[in-house]
């Protein structure tokens, strides 16, 4: 038994940064090596991610995972109880089989994504390595460009807006640091706005974005716009769309302003916006099944910005196999519990790297104070991460990280903006 044989683990239910309950793992190693990581949670949920485990009943309103845990504390502990930490790959294919689901329905992929990142900061420790470091051991840290929310609706703000997310890019930054400043400095300016228009400012979305009942999605542009021109920085606009939550029958319904259209036209309608304001991605400005929809717009705007696929894709390799042979979108988004393992996760980011598109390695709305997502943004050389606002600690517990990251090493690089390949 060498030093990173696993041998105790233990499974708690803990609450993520929307007081939800989800699911923590503590992993020991024979060496003395002990870690905790907790599995985020998602709002607007695709049904092509792999499943989480609840509870139902009455505890937190059904969403409890105390059958998640005792997945963890008894199949899968059995299972990891004498394997060495370092063989993530093993590991993850080991508890997918475990599961023996396509959709890790059976465990939960709460249970299966918590005991998999376990693993993978075990053996980090164990080698008194940071996890970027573990996952890249041979090259210099690449600092992903961060992707910040600013403006909040849909899921994450109570519908404020139809549209999810309106996000600033600083594309201009030459450090991280200075990335997130910009960053920052957009939200103030952006507050400023708001203010001036009006809107109150105190209260935040799930993932720290400002919030407020305007009048039409175009309006949530048009202030963050205004939000960088005020902050006398240069920077781009990303927006979520988060369109599968606007969908309705065969079409889309924009509640805020009282219509509703069809893929071809909302597919019209995002590439207006594009025309008007300094777009340079835009996520899921189609449902996850609207493959028709998704190829019309990628020929409208795909040779001129990131075309984000997360419900899209869903981080499965399958799907964006699928979706490279349609030639629809040129970007994936990452999220480590869509897919329920780290291995799985790897998959897709290479896979899309191979293709040409770029990558996003992203949290959840429903997160926690790990920073593990951070390594992976690094040791993955994603590129890109898409973690929150500037506000709220389990934002800022990810960027802090990335910033202690860049000040250990001086003049380490900080991924420049790119378009992805030009799709054909």
């Amino acid at each position: 038994m060498n030093d990173r044989c696993i041998e105790r683990v233990l499974a708690f239910e803990a609450l993520d940064s929307r007081g939800t309950p989800t699911v923590a793992c503590a992993i020991a190693l024979a060496g003395g090596a002990e870690v905790c990581a907790t599995a985020p949670a998602g709002a607007s949920t695709g049904r092509h991610e792999a499943h989480e485990r609840r509870d139902g009943g009455a505890r937190y309103g059904g969403r409890g995972v105390l059958g998640a845990v005792a997945a963890v504390n008894g199949e899968i502990a059995t299972a990891l109880r004498g394997r060495d930490a370092a063989d993530q790959a093993v590991i993850d294919a080991a508890l997918r089989d475990l599961d023996g689901t396509p959709s890790l329905a059976r465990l939960g992929a709460n249970a299966v994504l918590a005991a998999s990142l376990a693993c993978a900061l075990a053996a980090a420790e164990a080698a008194r390595l940071p996890l970027w470091r573990l996952l890249a051991p041979d090259v210099p840290p690449l600092l992903p460009l961060p992707m910040v929310n600013v403006l909040s609706g849909g899921a994450h703000a109570g519908r404020a807006v139809d549209v999810q997310d309106v996000l600033v890019i600083p594309t201009a930054a030459g450090t991280f640091a200075e990335a997130i400043e910009h960053a920052a400095r957009v939200r103030a300016g952006t507050a400023e706005e708001l203010r001036a228009r009006g809107h109150g400012t105190a209260l935040v979305a799930d993932e720290g974005g400002l919030a407020a009942p305007l009048e039409s999605n175009e309006e949530a542009l048009e202030i963050v716009t205004r939000g960088i021109e005020r902050a006398g920085v240069e920077a781009a606009l990303a927006l979520d769309v988060a369109a599968t939550q606007l969908a309705d029958g065969d079409g889309y319904r924009l509640a805020r302003e009282d219509r509703r259209l069809d893929g071809a036209a909302l597919a019209r309608e995002v590439a207006g916006w594009a025309r008007r304001y300094p777009l340079v991605s835009i996520e899921d400005p189609l449902g996850e099944d609207d493959w028709d929809a998704w190829r019309l717009v990628t020929e409208l705007l795909g040779n001129e910005l990131q075309l984000l696929g997360d419900d899209l894709f869903a981080t499965s390799p399958e799907r964006l196999a699928h979706g490279i042979a349609l030639g629809v979108a040129n970007a994936v988004l990452v999220k480590p519990n869509q897919a329920g393992t780290l291995s799985d996760a790897r998959t897709t980011l290479e896979l899309a790297r191979r293709e040409g598109y770029a990558t996003v390695v992203s949290a959840r709305s429903g997160d926690t104070e790990d920073a593990w997502l951070a390594d992976l943004a690094v040791g993955w050389r994603a590129g890109q991460i898409k973690v929150g606002s500037t506000q709220r600690s389990e934002r800022t517990a990810k960027w802090n990280r990335l910033l202690r990251i860049e000040a250990e090493h001086p003049g380490a690089e900080l991924a420049p903006w790119r378009v992805a390949r030009p799709r054909a």
